[in-house]
């Protein structure tokens, strides 16, 4: 009994010895981390700017328009504090964001919509020196700007590798936040290549958690190694504050522009002249693949580079540039950041089978936007109405006249208007068949019905895309 008990006291002794001993250890590490951090932040804040920026801006009342970014889901790092004057037709607007030094001799990289029209730009350093600075160069489409001060032998940082950043690493956010100069946040990496955002025209987002708020517009997101590996650009909220998910541009993208932009004063991208889209589980089962992998090609412009390399319509891009392609987003970017003249192999399925094709990219027209469409109401199988596309009808809907059916009606309840069919749209083929009026596209519809569903090329505006519908 007592050699027993004596047994315990040990074991209990010993327990208590292994517990102290690893919550001192888990102690020192928690410490090690936030000197980590606290190394970070003292390397990279002197390098790390406030951003200023005045302009006017026309005002027809006090009580006019709304505030701009009041109800926006993606709010904007640029805060706005006007200060009004009621009996003038201009108001002085003061914006505030964050810049980081990229060289000894003062340049700066920020966010486009920071400086944007700015008349007057001021920087202020961590030590309280302030300078005005000069726009090198500015991307709206990425968002991604160059500035400058005078001067030289000043605080820099240098880029890392956001390539290499993995989802779950440590990151740590630096700017001015509501004008609070040099404020340190921390956080991870929550996801990386987040396109489609509707941000900006180009999106390869870096997700993170760390804190950020108006004012970290265009600050750097750098890792722990004090390498910037992102530009803080925008936020998801639905007050303006911090909710948790905040985007920065990756660091491969922003020294590609920035490169662009020194050389050139302007960004050059690349082209190929095909429209794409993501597929979805009805047209995996209409193109009849394997799996939902790759992009679908909906139309390749005529004598365009995509057209010279032998990409069809219907094409199903799998690969590019030896990287496996399953979003859109992706793939616009890699495109775009090659320049005119380069080469790429491209792996694409077609009809069945896989096939390898060397594209050669262009230059990116300037892209104009085109204009937004009514959406009217009707109803039939499908929950629209079309009609052959003559001349007349043509110039009455305001679009081109080409052989095809337009929509003339549809039903907003309609599984065709949650697929974003639209009043005006042209439908130039049904399941791969070209229809040049109602009779072969009733016919084409008819013949659908005994299948899966039926598979619609439709023309909106200058663009094209495949849309499968199904009312099973």
């Amino acid at each position: 009994m007592k050699k027993n008990i004596y047994i315990l006291l040990c074991f209990l002794l010993t327990s208590i010895s292994l517990l102290s001993h690893s919550s001192d250890e888990g102690l020192q590490q928690a410490k090690l981390i936030g000197k980590a951090f606290a190394s970070v932040a003292k390397k990279v804040s002197p390098a790390v700017v406030n951003i200023r920026v005045e302009t006017h801006q026309a005002v027809p009342s006090i009580f006019g328009d709304s505030f701009p970014f009041g109800d926006d889901l993606f709010e904007r790092f640029f805060r706005h504090s006007p200060y009004k004057n009621q009996g003038d037709r201009k108001e002085k607007v003061v914006g505030q964001g964050s810049g980081f030094l990229i060289t000894s001799d003062g340049l700066i990289m920020t966010n486009s919509h920071v400086v944007g029209d700015a008349e007057h730009i001021y920087v202020k350093l961590l030590d309280g020196r302030e300078f005005i600075a000069k726009v090198v160069g500015s991307d709206p489409n990425s968002d991604v700007a160059l500035i400058r001060i005078p001067g030289k032998d000043y605080p820099f940082v240098a880029f890392g590798d956001s390539e290499q950043l993995e989802v779950g690493e440590w990151v740590i956010a630096i700017g001015n936040p509501f004008g609070l100069s040099h404020t340190v946040t921390a956080g991870v990496v929550s996801a990386k290549g987040r396109s489609s955002v509707g941000i900006t025209e180009y999106e390869n987002f870096i997700q993170t958690d760390a804190a950020i708020n108006p004012g970290n517009s265009g600050g750097p997101l750098v890792n722990l190694d004090a390498l910037v590996v992102g530009m803080n650009t925008a936020i998801i909220s639905g007050t303006g504050g911090y909710m948790g998910v905040g985007f920065a541009i990756p660091s491969s993208m922003v020294v590609n522009i920035k490169d662009q932009l020194l050389a050139h004063g302007s960004v050059t991208r690349g082209y190929l002249g095909v429209m794409i889209q993501d597929l979805t589980d009805d047209l995996v089962k209409s193109f009849k693949l394997e799996s939902k992998r790759g992009i679908l090609v909906s139309e390749v412009e005529k004598d365009s580079p995509g057209e010279k390399s032998g990409l069809k319509r219907g094409d199903v891009i799998i690969s590019f540039d030896g990287r496996p392609i399953n979003d859109v987003g992706l793939f616009r970017n890699s495109v775009s950041l090659l320049q005119p003249g380069e080469s790429k192999e491209i792996v694409v399925i077609r009809n069945g089978h896989e096939e390898k094709l060397k594209v050669t990219v262009g230059k990116a027209p300037v892209k104009k936007e085109p204009p937004a469409k009514v959406v009217n109401s009707f109803d039939e199988t499908y929950g629209f109405k079309v009609q052959t596309l003559d001349k007349a009808t043509a110039k009455e809907l305001g679009i081109p006249y080409e052989r095809g059916v337009v929509v003339t009606d549809i039903d907003p309840s309609s599984v065709a208007a949650a697929a974003g069919i639209q009043r005006g749209d042209l439908i130039l083929e049904v399941n791969r068949k070209k229809v040049a009026n109602t009779s072969e596209f009733n016919a084409a519809i008819a013949k659908a019905a005994k299948s899966e569903g039926v598979l619609l090329l439709v023309k909106h505006d200058q663009y094209t895309r495949y849309i499968s519908l199904s009312v099973n």
